[in-house]
């Protein structure tokens, strides 16, 4: 017997609220899409997005690419959601990103890569985790590649990105997904061996020259005055 998926609630982020600008400006992503027929060089620049958003700038090697998968889109044999797929389910990703973390960690990984929108919470994260547990990683792609909100903000053509990152109203953005969740947990770096930085020492801490206290500062007399106790005053 089949394992329901768990229900989980929704909460406020940037890309559940539609934008009001009336000349989008650079808070806007750049789309790349086979919608308008490609030149040989845009296609080079939607495949190269592809990569970048699914394995993130960091795991673009010449070993991740898939030349099949790429001559196939080239050649509109397939879609671009196709090619999304099949990066997903490539070994290199596989090797890259599941085999070193939980299901809990991989689950975020993939919803913002693929659904370019951060986990609503812990529920949704633990709802995917079950499928993948019971159903086998090919079909938790399928469900968010055929989901309702990958295909009204991507479609078939245009390939995934971090939605509102940028907003006209703020000074700063959100942090790329890339830079807020490294590719590989804690509890696996201690299982590949990577080195840990264990300090036994104190830690000290720098104070810039013009930040000293100079003589007379009353900053000086601190320590002596804490040694002085009320019983003896």
């Amino acid at each position: 017997m089949a394992i329901p998926m768990l229900s989980y609630s929704f909460s406020t982020q940037n890309q559940r609220v539609d934008g009001f600008e009336y000349f989008p400006g650079e808070e806007q992503p750049k789309i790349y899409t086979t919608d308008n027929l490609p030149t040989a060089l845009e296609m080079d620049e939607i495949i190269w997005a592809a990569y970048r958003q699914i394995f993130s700038e960091h795991q673009i090697l010449s070993s991740t690419r898939e030349p099949f998968l790429e001559s196939q889109l080239r050649f509109n044999q397939i879609r671009v959601k196709d090619f999304i797929k099949g990066l997903l389910l490539s070994d290199s990703f596989y090797n890259l990103n599941y085999n070193v973390n939980n299901n809990y960690r991989f689950v975020e990984m993939c919803i913002q890569r693929v659904l370019g929108r951060d986990i609503y919470n812990e529920r949704e994260k633990l709802a995917f985790s079950v499928i993948i547990g019971s159903k086998g990683l090919e079909f938790f792609i399928d469900i968010l590649l055929s989901s309702d909100e990958y295909l009204e903000n991507f479609g078939d053509n245009t390939v995934p990105y971090q939605r509102r990152r940028v907003i006209a109203q703020r000074s700063k953005g959100e942090i790329p997904f890339n830079l807020k969740i490294p590719r590989m947990g804690k509890e696996f770096l201690v299982k590949q061996g990577m080195p840990q930085l264990l300090w036994p020492g104190p830690v000290r801490k720098f104070r810039p020259q013009e930040q000293k206290p100079k003589a007379g500062d009353p900053a000086l007399f601190l320590d002596m005055v804490s040694e002085v106790s009320p019983a003896s005053v």
